[in-house]
């Protein structure tokens, strides 16, 4: 790790060391008697600005956590996509969205990000609840464990276009691989409405305010995105830092069964977490998605702010601004390959690989990067695309690129025409891997890799 990365300059001066005591002794008394109750904004290009509460009753059942009873975390994420067609004028008003999510870590408060950045008016949250699900991907909540959800004391807040927040902090115990309901109401039109596109879960929708419904017979609309909400983070006795996997429709888990749970991210926590069980020696980390569907490095989708933005414009958003970030895990290139209309670079598709890295040194992250699994078969091969892949592949694994390396490529092609994924790895399209695929991409990974932070620059 770089010296001086965390802005110290030594130790005090005799005279500063008495005045220093007296501040952090007041600090640890005010927390004793306090709750903590995390907001903020952050804007896709890393800005902050304050956002508008809207009155509203106490949280009277949301008891904020302890300031000092764990580490804060990551235990789910999802990166903001681009906006909802067919909502630029209603921005589904009047409407409770219930968003399901699988948990990679517990923990004994919890805290959501909500996003508006594809937003083009102020979206004015009403109500927001938390609670566990009752059925495993249902819209139905166990009724002890449900809690509403508060901004800085009150029940509601205006989110201005192109901003998010975070809430107040809710005790509430939630478990590890586990599902969370969190839901939403707007009672006006802000359009167009924030996204995930591809979750490969399903949620749900109801007409009217229904945030504390714990039945889920009201919830009859489903959708097959995540809207609005983008972070669930958990305050953990047992996690001291998040794994961030940043990538394509690979990592986003195209292809794998709904609500399943399958893609390679959520495996790799399953197996931290079982490592850490049976004792081994292996970092106590979440891991959280931070894949979209056709991502690339170098370049944007179509709009203002772009749809799908490039690894290299999103980097500070769905990678830094994850809560306690220890290890990026890196998995892109390949639509770089495919969607250039003329022949791709590999030498800037390895340059833009190097630039995340060197943004993620600079905040102290290791970076794992994952070689690039073939396609052949797939409408977009061609040879000179393979070659072009050839060439990434070759700078990875000679530890030119990243700290550590994951052969993502020689775990899931076929032995007998390796410009092919094996035939058991292969969903169908010779692009997205099986479900079976996704747990090789996760069962090769060397969890001894996630140790320790980045290099030291000399």
């Amino acid at each position: 790790m770089t010296g001086g990365r965390d802005g110290s300059a030594g130790a005090p001066t005799a005279k500063y060391r008495a005045l220093l005591a007296a501040v952090i002794a007041a600090i640890v008394a005010v927390s004793a008697t306090i709750y903590v109750g995390v907001s903020s904004d952050l804007y896709g290009d890393g800005t902050r600005d304050r956002d508008t509460l809207v009155d509203g009753r106490d949280g009277h059942r949301n008891p904020a956590a302890p300031a000092s009873t764990g580490t804060w975390v990551s235990s789910w994420a999802a990166s903001p996509v681009g906006g909802e067609p067919d909502t630029e004028m209603t921005g589904l008003a009047n409407r409770s969205l219930r968003n399901v999510v699988h948990t990679s870590v517990g923990g004994t408060a919890a805290r959501i990000t909500l996003s508006n950045l594809y937003g083009q008016s102020p979206l004015t949250i009403n109500r927001a609840s938390i609670a566990l699900s009752a059925d495993r991907g249902g819209a139905a909540a166990l009724a002890d464990t449900m809690r509403q959800v508060t901004f800085r004391g009150r029940t509601g807040v205006v989110i201005p276009a192109g901003g998010q927040v975070t809430s107040d902090a809710v005790r509430i115990a939630v478990p590890h691989d586990g599902d969370v309901l969190v839901t939403t109401y707007s009672p006006t039109g802000s359009g167009p409405v924030t996204r995930h596109t591809y979750a490969r879960q399903t949620s749900y929708a109801a007409v009217g305010e229904h945030t504390e419904d714990t039945t889920g017979a009201v919830y009859t609309e489903e959708s097959a995105f995540w809207r609005y909400l983008t972070g669930l983070d958990v305050l953990s006795r047992d996690s001291e830092g998040t794994v961030v996997a940043l990538g394509d429709s690979l990592t986003d888990g195209s292809t794998s069964t709904v609500g399943a749970n399958n893609r390679w991210p959520d495996i790799l926590s399953d197996r931290l977490r079982e490592a850490a069980a049976a004792g081994r020696d292996v970092p106590r980390y979440s891991v959280v998605n931070g894949g979209i569907s056709g991502n690339r490095v170098l370049a944007d989708g179509l709009g203002r702010p772009a749809e799908n933005p490039s690894a290299l414009k999103r980097f500070d958003r769905d990678v830094l601004g994850r809560t306690n970030v220890k290890v990026l895990v890196v998995d892109l290139g390949i639509n770089d390959i495919l969607r250039d209309p003329d022949l791709a670079d590999p030498d800037a598709i390895v340059g833009g690989l190097k630039t995340l890295v060197d943004r993620a040194h600079a905040r102290g992250l290791k970076v794992v990067g994952a070689t690039l699994m073939p396609f052949g078969g797939h409408r977009g091969h061609t040879d000179a695309r393979e070659a072009v892949r050839q060439r990434i592949n070759a700078e990875i694994r000679a530890g030119r690129v990243f700290d550590a390396v994951v052969d993502f490529d020689r775990a899931l092609r076929d032995p007998y025409d390796p410009r092919r994924l094996r035939p058991l790895y292969d969903s169908g399209d010779h692009l997205h891997p099986s479900d079976r695929g996704y747990t090789r991409m996760a069962e090769i990974f060397d969890l001894n890799d996630l140790k320790g932070g980045a290099p030291a620059q000399l």
